[in-house]
């Protein structure tokens, strides 16, 4: 395993480029961890190349990889208690799961082997107009996690602008399937203060409602008088 990084630490804040990229060796694979800003905010673009060229990559916020470096310190310890890989007794599915929300993305995390060695797949789904649904995965050797979060944690530390110290102090998004609709529950901040937004998605069609911070009791009790009035009613 071997790892080489670079920089651009002159980039003014709120310019459109790269601040950073480090390069990463994990067995036969090459993973590319890059910081880049647009004018939304920085994010983290990270590439797996296999050995035959393939490529593979997925994009997170900072507040979204906070949250996967937190996750993935987990999973490392998870592995190390594990029993050594046996070929011929295989475990089916995933070894340890985890799944992340965050607006209208949806983040995986699968711990999983096969004859080859054990490995973490994290791949993310969102849904976006008209098309429906993409998706992107890496590939990640187990063996390897501890260096990968080792890295990715450093660049949060050095590069984060406040976004992934908040995420990972802030209340977790929640995810809730009623019948064939998924509500998204996301605590959001802006110049005017800290809001809820509630999101409805069913197929390609997403609707969002945001609530204020003032507002968030209210807004319980109303749910909590209408669920009384309905119980009593039957």
């Amino acid at each position: 395993m071997s790892c080489s990084d670079s920089g651009s630490e002159d980039l003014p804040v709120g310019a459109q480029g790269d601040l950073a990229s480090r390069t990463l060796v994990l067995e036969s694979k090459r993973f590319y961890l890059d910081v880049k800003e647009n004018q939304r905010g920085r994010f983290i673009k990270i590439a797996e190349i296999s050995a035959d060229g393939r490529k593979n990559q997925i994009l997170m916020t900072f507040s979204t990889a906070a949250l996967f470096s937190q996750n993935l310190i987990q999973f490392i310890d998870f592995y190390r208690d594990l029993d050594n890989l046996d070929p011929e007794n295989l475990r089916q599915g995933e070894l340890k799961s985890e799944v992340m929300y965050k607006d209208d993305k949806k983040y995986h995390m699968d711990l999983k082997e096969n004859a080859r060695g054990r490995f973490l797949k994290v791949f993310e789904t969102f849904t976006h107009r008209p098309h429906g649904y993409s998706r992107f995965q890496i590939f990640i050797p187990a063996d390897g996690m501890g260096e990968f979060q080792h890295n990715l944690g450093e660049l949060i530390d050095e590069y984060d602008n406040g976004d992934a110290e908040e995420a990972l102090s802030a209340p977790q998004n929640k995810h809730l399937r009623i019948e064939n609709k998924n509500f998204y529950f996301d605590i959001k901040r802006n110049q005017q203060g800290r809001y809820m937004s509630i999101s409805e998605a069913k197929g390609n069609f997403r609707n969002s409602i945001l609530v204020p911070e003032s507002g968030w009791e209210s807004f319980r009790d109303v749910l909590d008088d209408y669920v009384k009035q309905v119980k009593e009613g039957d």
